[in-house]
């Protein structure tokens, strides 16, 4: 029969051959097509044969031809075919596809949905023939009955489409069936379907099926719905992620994890890839990636997420998208950072917020990920890192300092984003080795060329670095080298603390520290200061860390080694005798530094004692060269006064006077050594012989002549007496200047010396008052001078020689020490209320200098430990002193010039309090520990921080209580300040904040009251402190205004306005400025939050547009945040409708008012375009928010344009008392100034008129008529004045004619009508 078929076919005519196959029956012919078909036999030709035979334009032929279809597409999907004849059957299948009519096409592609949703495909190779079965079902223009109905070709296929999407699918054929769609042409709507399908059978997919789907998905995406594509693909991994983190987290479910991390992160790999290689084909999808992650930025972030963020990285790889994606990544973190330190500062938001994202974390979650061979995502990382540290670096302020603060600080997003930016880099070096050099190379070029700005923030990643790996980097150590050529021409700190940050290298690399020796050695000959300066500075460095042989060991070393440092030491060449020649050599290159500049020696000074603590080795050579020193300005006779060489430190060249050598500084060293050298050194040697003495017994018995001498000294011996010239502008006045700062400063080391040996005698303690008599007379006398100069002098100690410790101890025993033996000898200095004055004032002056640099001058003053124990040591003296001897009672005593010592007490507690919190506050609770005298070691795990600060809290609430009660003119406004400010520093270490503080505070505020300003702004911010940390501020900000609208007055002045009374602190002499000012700062940061919220909320109403369950559902959800929005907006409308009716002065409460009503009004603006983009007839506009627009047309609007011309009104008054005073000079002045307070009322209008405005369109959308209590404004900047019009028309009348008086009058008032009229049209 096939024979019989084929010869037919080959016939010229198909007649016989149709004739023959149409009495064929169909089941004969799908069994001979089978049998041919299996066997592999002419199965092609005789399918050709049976098409040419059975033509469409035939029903007959034509159904029997849909029987064939059929047929072949069971044998495909059978899987008895040899590949080749699939092949060929399949592409004669899909050549006729086209011929079939409509009707067949519709029940052809119906077998195939039913086929496939049924599962009933065991191969799937018949897939092929569907997309050109929809195709041409497409391009069928007739009706065709489909269902019950009749449809189009094109409707025909939309509804095949969505059957086929809507049914299940077998998960084999997933990736198949989406390939598919690629060759149907497929409108918007239908690819949205295509789309929603195969996202949603992601979740149902084994990990690695999901990238070749993901891939098939992305060449669809091409055809419409790239959004929706990215989406969904950015959602489902999050999902994964997220779901992985919590398994991780969940001990208890370890053995249920769904996906090994390994595969998971290296599928996420291939998919990102695919997704990059995607938009380098279709840069709309880029663009369209990066629109969608633009509009979550504004809401909650929600498609920011470690998986988006690595895509964004490797998006930086394509250069179109490149800067844009950077741009956009460097916005979120900002933005992110600056959510975060807004919800700090407001507990209200917190509660709206409870899981507010960090990105942060997830850009260092992408680091840890990019272990996982992820090579696209890492170099993106690294561009990225230094993005952040360049952009958001410290930066250089006018007088040169950096504008950064400590680590312990709560630091600005600015900072934070740098610290993020360093962190991603050294985690990135951790993880790659292929990237180090490239990391390391780049810190060190950031190093060498901004020299000039600030770069401890690279200089500290440098040291990070280093220290994680410095075998690692013996590698780079060319790029080192390099560097150490450019030390020269590098700032001294820079200098400092780059060889800090190489310290490590030094030790694993010999050829790193020959060639940093080398630079050295030519760096101390240059003809720059600072290149001499950073030669001593280095070989400091090497000295302090290159140990020779029987050195102690150095418990107290500020600068801690890490492990693999330690490990390399003990494996590398360098032994301890080596390091003795090495050193050695070193102090001989130092010794030439001895006849440099004074500020070279002054280094050099500086850092003997740390070398000396660190390397006890060389005390011999270190005490040798500073003896030789110190002999060439020592008299050595023991009668010559004065016993220094004071004119041999001071170099005179032509008019020029310069200090040559800082003998002060010298001595200081000197004492220093030779004190750690006796306690630390000699009972180890007491058995060795006795040459090692001779040098510190010949140092002592100097130190011993020089204050015996010292004290014999007049200040005429050392020609300082009164009648000195000591004036800035002569070489005698800056000479004298430079020998009293010498005098003072060695009176200083002498005084902490003596002490040091004095062991409580009582003449050592007559000697140090004697010393310090000195220091006074001379501190006197500059300070009289300077007085009568008016300028401070340039060369007056800001600074106290003595060291931390020693005014720690000096303190401890002037204040607490009460042993019997030392009663005696201590009742000396106890005797001098000045001594003691001066002793708190330089423990002020060290903690001032702690909070300014982050160190102290003097040993151990870099070491934080050190520096804690000292300030935790000298605050509990400071605190006994102040509680056991108020100030009252010490005032009550004989008076005396100069600040009360209990007062200067509680400065110190307040100024050591913010140090703490600014540079230790993990330490915070070992600080309150050390403070309370009475804790018993075996309670010292019960009490918690907010215990410890609450103790405190209450002594110093006592002294508050009591300095309240006294009589007026007993109190001391600057005390109750300091109270104030040191109660603000321990609130913040309550938490939570006690309802009880909050309380106190307030019934402080309510019930004293107090005319002094400062004290009042203090108390005041406390409690504006302490409610923000509870709930929002509005309430206290309405009454405060209140109080203020009360004492100030009403702007009419016929109005007499009741007095509130909720804050006995507010009163006539409190209420403008200082309250004025601090309640309109605290309502700008509320209209900041509000702002932030509504942001947030337009975030969260873009994200909501696509399904709408969801925009209901969030719309329900939403409901507390504007809620919450609109109170606080009408309670700051009541508070504004209070200050805006209030008689305030001219000048910056008015001008702060005016601004921040405008920003009021910006922000009512912003709430009204909220409703106008989530409007919807079905939900309608809040009751609460038509109240607030009532509010605002009745309370504020009106009153705003009355204060307006009050402040107008007013200057004009004040500009004419001035004109009239005095026409000459203060005239433009005062204009000027009118002019500037003035400015705000035009922006003030603006926003009202926008305000008004949107509430329009707002009242025309939503049919509800907003405007009905709102009075449209006609206010602008010009005024047409009626009354002035009349006077001016009259004069010119009288001049002309007399009879056409009343013309004019009604020429004068038209105009007038007419404006209105027109202002009116506009407006409506």
């Amino acid at each position: 029969m096939d024979q019989k078929i084929l010869s037919l076919a080959a016939e010229k005519t198909a007649d016989g051959l149709q004739e023959f196959l149409q009495i064929l029956k169909e089941d004969d012919l799908t069994d001979l097509l089978q049998n041919q078909a299996v066997r592999g036999k002419t199965a092609g030709a005789l399918l050709k044969a049976i098409f040419k035979g059975l033509p469409c334009s035939e029903e007959a032929g034509a159904l029997k031809r849909l029987k064939i279809y059929s047929c072949c597409i069971q044998l495909l999907e059978s899987g008895d075919l040899q590949k080749e004849v699939a092949s060929e059957i399949t592409g004669l299948l899909m050549l006729e596809v086209h011929r079939f009519p409509g009707q067949l096409l519709v029940e052809l592609a119906n077998e195939f949905v039913s086929a496939i949703n049924e599962g009933k495909l065991t191969n799937g190779k018949s897939l092929e023939l569907l997309p050109i079965i929809l195709t041409a079902l497409g391009t069928k223009k007739e009706n065709l009955t489909y269902g019950k109905g009749e449809l189009s070709g094109e409707e025909c296929k939309k509804q095949l489409i969505n059957t086929l999407c809507s049914g299940r699918w077998d998960h084999q054929y997933v990736i198949q069936l989406t390939s598919m769609f690629k060759a149907v042409p497929l409108t918007t709507e239908e690819v949205e379907f295509v789309v929603e399908k195969v996202l949603k059978v992601f979740s149902k997919l084994n990990l690695q099926e999901i990238p070749p789907l993901v891939y098939q998905l992305l060449v669809l995406s091409s055809k419409g719905s790239r959004k929706r594509v990215l989406v969904g693909i950015i959602a489902f991994f999050n999902k994964l992620d997220q779901q992985h983190n919590e398994e991780q987290s969940g001990d208890e479910y370890l053995d249920l994890i769904t996906v090994p991390l390994d595969e998971l992160r290296h599928v996420e790999g291939t998919i990102i890839l695919h997704i990059v290689f995607a938009i380098k084909l279709d840069f709309e999808l880029g663009r369209e990636l990066l629109r969608h992650l633009k509009a979550t930025q504004q809401g909650d972030f929600s498609s920011i997420c470690p998986f988006s963020i690595a895509l964004l990285l490797s998006v930086t790889r394509i250069q179109r998208f490149e800067e844009q994606v950077f741009d956009f990544l460097k916005s979120s973190v900002i933005k992110n950072f600056k959510d975060l330190q807004l919800l700090q500062g407001s507990k209200y938001i917190q509660s709206l917020f409870p899981n507010e994202c960090c990105i942060s974390t997830m850009i260092l979650e992408v680091v840890n990920n990019s272990v996982h061979s992820w090579d696209h995502v890492t170099q993106g990382l690294v561009e990225f890192g230094f993005i952040l540290m360049d952009s958001y670096g410290p930066k250089k302020i006018l007088d040169g300092k950096t504008a950064e603060t400590s680590s312990g600080l709560s630091r600005m997003p600015n900072q934070h984003a740098c610290k993020l930016g360093a962190n991603i880099l050294l985690e990135t070096f951790k993880i790659h080795e292929m990237i180090r050099q490239e990391i390391l190379e780049q810190v060190l070029n950031r190093v060498v060329t901004r020299a000039s700005s600030p770069i401890n923030h690279f200089l500290d990643l440098l040291s990070d670095i280093i220290k994680y790996s410095p075998l690692v980097l013996q590698s780079c150590s060319s790029k080192v080298i390099e560097t150490f050529d450019y030390l020269s021409f590098l700032p001294v700190q820079t200098v400092q603390g780059l060889l800090k940050a190489v310290q490590p290298l030094l030790k694993v690399s010999m050829s790193i520290r020959d060639s940093l020796i080398l630079v050295l050695r030519k760096a101390m000959f240059a003809s720059q200061l600072d290149a001499r300066k950073s030669a001593v500075a280095g070989f400091l460095l090497l000295l302090k860390n290159f140990k020779v042989l029987g050195s102690l060991s150095s418990s107290q070393c500020s600068q801690s080694i890490g492990v693999s440092q330690v490990h390399v030491d003990i494996h590398s060449r360098y032994n301890s005798v080596a390091n003795e020649t090495f050193c050695l050599e070193i102090m001989d290159s130092l010794k030439r530094c001895l006849g440099q500049q004074a500020d070279v020696r002054l280094m050099l000074y500086e850092g003997f004692y740390d070398v000396l603590r660190r390397n006890s080795q060389l005390a011999n050579s270190v005490m040798q060269t500073l003896l030789s020193q110190l002999k060439q300005f020592y008299e050595p006779e023991p009668d010559v006064l004065p016993p220094l060489k004071l004119e041999a430190c001071i170099l005179t060249q032509g008019d020029q006077v310069f200090l040559q050598e800082p003998l002060d500084y010298l001595l200081c060293c000197i004492q220093h050594c030779l004190a750690w050298y006796k306690s630390r050194v000699v009972p180890l040697q007491q058995e060795e012989e006795e040459e090692e003495e001779g040098f510190y017994q010949y140092l002592d018995d100097m130190l011993e002549s020089i204050t015996n001498r010292m004290i014999k000294s007049e200040l005429e011996d050392f020609e300082l007496d009164k009648s000195a010239d000591f004036s800035q502008s002569t070489g005698i006045g800056i000479k004298n200047n430079i020998c009293a700062s010498l005098v003072m400063g060695i009176c200083e080391v002498l005084i902490e010396y003596n002490f040091f040996i004095s062991n409580f005698s009582k003449t050592k303690f007559e000697t140090i008052l004697s010393l310090f008599m000195c220091y006074k007379k001379l501190s006197d006398i500059l300070n009289e001078k300077s007085g009568k100069g008016k300028t401070k002098m340039a060369n007056r100690p800001t600074d106290s020689f003595l060291s931390m410790k020693f005014v720690s101890d000096l303190l401890t025993a002037l204040f607490r020490d009460s042993t019997q033996s030392h009663e005696e000898s201590l009742s000396v200095l106890r005797s001098s209320n000045e001594f003691m004055r001066y002793a708190v004032n330089v423990a002020l002056m060290k903690v001032q200098q702690l909070k300014e640099t982050g160190h102290v001058s003097g040993p151990d003053g870099q070491n934080p430990e050190k520096v804690f124990q000292n300030l935790c040591d000298i605050t509990r003296v400071l605190l006994w002193r102040y509680t056991s001897i108020p100030t009252s009672v010490e005032e009550s005593g004989k008076r005396e010039k100069g600040k009360n010592i209990s007062l200067l007490c509680l400065e110190g507690i307040q100024k050591i309090l913010s140090a703490v919190q600014q540079f230790y506050q993990p330490k915070c609770h070992q600080f309150l520990k050390a403070l309370d005298a009475t804790d018993k070691e075996e309670e010292e795990e019960e009490v918690s921080v907010s215990e410890r600060a609450a103790f405190q809290i209450r002594q110093f609430q006592r002294s508050l209580l009591n300095l309240l009660s006294s009589q007026e003119e007993d109190f001391k406004s600057k005390e109750a300040l300091l109270l104030a400010t040191v109660l603000t520093s321990l609130s913040k270490l309550l938490k939570p904040i006690s309802a009880e503080m909050l309380s106190w505070t307030s019934k402080i505020c309510t019930e004293n009251s107090c005319e002094d300003a400062s004290f009042c702004k203090g108390m005041l911010s406390l409690l504006f402190n302490l409610h923000v940390s509870c709930k929002s501020p509005v309430g206290l900000l309405r009454d405060l205004s209140q109080d203020i609208h009360g004492h100030l007055g009403d702007i009419d002045e016929d109005v007499e306005v009741e007095k509130t009374n909720n804050f006995a602190l507010v009163n006539l002499k409190t209420a403008a400025p200082t309250v004025c000012l601090l309640v309109l700062s605290k309502a700008e940061k509320v209209l900041e939050e509000v702002d932030w919220l509504i942001t947030k909320l337009k975030g969260q109403a873009n994200q909501k547009i696509i399904p709408e369950e969801a925009s209901s559902q969030a719309a329900l959800t939403n409901h507390p945040m504007e809620k919450t929005t609109i109170i606080q907006l009408g309670t700051l409308l009541t508070f504004f409708h209070e200050l805006v009716q209030t008689a305030l002065p001219s000048g910056s409460c008015v001008d702060t008012l005016l601004k921040d009503l405008g920003k009021m009004y910006t922000t009512l603006t912003a709430l009204v375009k909220y409703y106008l983009q989530v409007y919807q007839p079905s939900t309608g506009i809040p009751k609460n928010m038509e109240k607030l627009v009532k509010l605002s047309g009745s309370h504020l609007t009106p009153l705003c344009y009355s204060f307006i011309s009050y402040v107008q009104n007013k200057h004009s008054r004040s500009l004419k008392c001035t004109g009239e005073k005095e026409k000459t000079a203060a005239g433009p002045t005062a204009i000027a100034r009118a002019l500037r307070e003035t400015k705000p009322i035009p922006n003030l209008i603006f926003a009202i008129e926008q305000y008004e405005k949107f509430l329009i369109h707002l009242s025309k959308r939503s049919k509800v008529n907003l405007m009905k209590h709102i009075k449209l404004s006609t206010s602008r900047d010009f005024k047409i004045k009626g009354n002035i019009l009349d006077v001016v028309l009259r004069q010119e009348e009288d001049e002309n004619e007399e009879g056409t008086a009343s013309e004019h009058e009604g020429q004068n008032k038209e105009p007038a009508k007419k404006k209105r009229k027109k202002e009116m049209k506009c407006l409506s």
